[in-house]
């Protein structure tokens, strides 16, 4: 799989490969080739060049997983503009607070959708700066027939070296709020392509296969994947509600082949099989990728023995530096309901480290820190820098975990995630994991509480499958015993609530859960 300077070139190499194949197809069946997809990038380009956007305009944009915003996206890839996809879960204050950082020249975003207005919200906002046009896309795209434009790589940041230090900024994300400040991600094409590499290869992704695009293109995980499109051929099935009830049969319809992306989206297709009177729900169905947010051991085996392939593969890694580690369609079961795979390409290293910064050893719990290609070149706000990167240029995740003996990725919580008990760690994620194996038990999210006596105290909340039948907390705890966790880890307290404060890629949110059920 040859490395492409930018996601231009990527365009322009899958239409002459193979123009009349399929690349993308909604939920309203409308259907796009790849070389249709080249020729509406062109003239949309021109159309967006006439609007003033050229090399390095910062173009921020909202938009739902539409055809259409994959077209814009390759559009502004052409003229050379640097990229802020925007997740469009984000509203007024967000979307003030990340323009009036990067001064973009141009927001895009759909009229209204899922009963929003953004356009009104995208008024009000460019109302509080000098010079920022708006623009609203829906199924009309800027389009122009004057399609003669200038080469991508011009302008002051266009050279591209051996290795990404020096490539052009093309994109920035905004860290997807699971804590109260989103951060603004630096990445050049070549370091989000790193990690869409090395996710293509451990899926063994071919142009046969069909993927549930069922998440933000907005996500860093959503360039990636149209990066592994064109890179590989495959199609994607795009989503732009999952909530809507013609999702699934969607899915179904067009014959998924990889039914991404996460915990949420699993857990919803293993209900829905379960509440099928039919077969198998996706009777092509290879593998169910994941990544994002904590998967349960259990579900995995449930995915593999209800609705076939190999079950859950799980990746690692963040807005910062995505896809570290990878499952691969190999892998042994176990390893694929345990870990998060091992590093996706040979360049990667991840290392784990003691609090006092020594090396840990193999299946010993620390930090992990990671160092590769597919590493951001830093934040818009530089003075987050130095606290990011050790002296040896390692990026640190903040991510608890160990390397097992095999080189796989094992994930034991977060840094900020470890509740503290009397000068007792405890693992939310242990204890999660095993409250998902009690049948009345949806989904669980433990916390850790102030508390003046304990310092902190375990608080399990959870949703349960029928709420007439919830557990309670004699119930809990009686089961957690049974399953022989240490007195001194058993939540002290429990929540039910009806559902799970998430983001758009299906984390719960832990710190809304905090404010609420602190006293």
């Amino acid at each position: 799989m040859a490395e492409p300077e930018d996601l231009w070139s990527l365009v322009e190499a899958r239409a002459d490969a193979t123009p009349d194949t399929l690349f993308a197809v909604d939920s309203r069946s409308r259907e796009i080739s790849f070389g249709e997809f080249h020729r509406r990038a062109i003239a949309t380009a021109a159309g967006l060049a006439k609007l003033g956007v050229g090399p390095d305009t910062r173009v921020s944009w909202m938009l739902p997983s539409r055809i259409e915003s994959l077209i814009v996206t390759a559009a502004l890839s052409r003229v050379g503009a640097c990229q802020n996809p925007i997740l469009p879960i984000y509203r007024e204050r967000e979307l003030e607070f990340i323009t009036r950082e990067l001064r973009p020249t141009l927001l895009i975003t759909p009229s209204v959708w899922k009963g929003f207005d953004y356009a009104q919200m995208a008024k009000q906002v460019a109302a509080t700066h000098d010079s920022m046009q708006t623009l609203v896309v829906d199924q009309d795209l800027p389009t122009s027939a004057d399609t003669q434009l200038p080469s991508p790589n011009v302008g002051p940041n266009a050279a591209v070296s051996d290795t990404t230090e020096h490539d052009p900024i093309r994109w920035i994300f905004y860290t997807s709020g699971t804590t109260a400040s989103p951060k603004g991600v630096m990445h050049c094409d070549r370091s989000l392509f790193a990690g869409a590499r090395g996710m293509s290869l451990a899926l063994d992704l071919s142009p046969a296969d069909r993927v549930a695009f069922v998440f933000p293109i907005t996500h860093v995980g959503g360039i990636q994947w149209l990066q592994a499109s064109l890179a590989t051929g495959c199609a994607l099935i795009l989503i732009d509600d999952f909530a809507h009830a013609e999702s699934i049969p969607t899915l179904q319809k067009h014959g998924v082949t990889l039914a991404t992306a996460g915990t949420v989206f699993h857990e919803a297709y293993l209900a829905a099989q379960r509440q099928s009177r039919g077969g198998p729900l996706f009777p092509k169905i290879r593998a169910f990728p994941g990544g994002g947010a904590p998967k349960p051991p259990q579900l995995h085996h449930d995915m593999r023995r209800e609705m076939g392939g190999v079950g859950i593969l799980s990746g690692y890694g963040s807005t910062e530096a995505p896809i570290l580690s990878m499952s691969r369609m190999d892998d042994p079961s176990e390893k694929l309901a345990t870990t998060e795979g091992r590093p996706a390409l040979p360049d990667v290293e991840l290392r784990v480290t003691r609090p006092d910064r020594t090396p840990a050893a193999p299946g010993e719990v620390g930090e992990l820190q990671a160092r590769g290609p597919q590493l951001f070149r830093g934040y818009v706000d530089p003075g987050l820098n130095d606290a990011a990167f050790d002296e040896d240029g390692f990026f640190r995740t903040g991510d608890l975990g160990y390397l097992d003996e095999a080189g796989f990725v094992v994930i034991t919580g977060r840094l900020k995630d470890v509740i503290i008990r009397k000068g007792e760690n405890i693992s939310a994620k242990e204890v999660e994991d095993l409250l998902y194996e009690h049948p009345k038990i949806a989904e669980v999210a433990v916390i850790g509480l102030p508390d003046p006596r304990t310092g902190e105290r375990c608080c399990a909340v959870v949703t349960c499958h029928d709420p007439e039948f919830a557990i309670c907390f004699e119930e809990m705890k009686d089961f957690l015993h049974e399953h022989q966790l240490m007195i001194q880890r058993i939540p002290e307290q429990l929540e039910i609530i009806d559902s799970m404060p998430r983001n758009a890629t299906g984390k719960i949110l832990k710190h809304e859960l905090r404010k609420r059920f602190r006293r």
